[in-house]
């Protein structure tokens, strides 16, 4: 029998947009957003849309744990900021693979900052 961690994988494997909460680092409430990824083994890596000035990554680095939603497969991690150029460049270079350039270009603004999220 699957585990839940497995159906989440396969479904991550197969869909272009999942949604993810964060813990409101004023409110305290759980928010829910769309976002899009890219899975890589067992590392799922977060592009920020406008880089550290997104309120969603503020939210992780005040409390790390986010939830990840692929079509109603829901659990819940721990976010690590990716902040060093090299490692953040890395990663918008998969985005740019899978989304394409055109697509990052006009959604995405800032590249000063990724997410990664070990989903194991």
């Amino acid at each position: 029998m699957p585990t839940s961690k497995d159906l989440l994988k396969e479904r991550l494997g197969r869909y272009r947009q999942i949604k993810i909460t964060v813990v409101g680092r004023k409110s305290g409430r759980r928010i829910s957003m769309p976002v899009w990824f890219v899975l890589e083994g067992e590392k799922l890596n977060l592009l920020p849309v406008q880089g550290s000035k997104t309120q969603w990554y503020q939210n992780v680095l005040k409390n790390p744990t986010i939830g990840i939603d692929a079509r109603g497969v829901e659990e819940d991690f721990r976010a690590a900021p990716v902040k060093g150029a090299k490692a953040v460049k890395a990663v918008v270079e998969k985005f740019r693979e899978k989304y394409g350039a055109g697509d990052v270009k006009k959604y995405y603004s800032e590249f000063d900052v990724a997410v990664v999220v070990k989903v194991e």
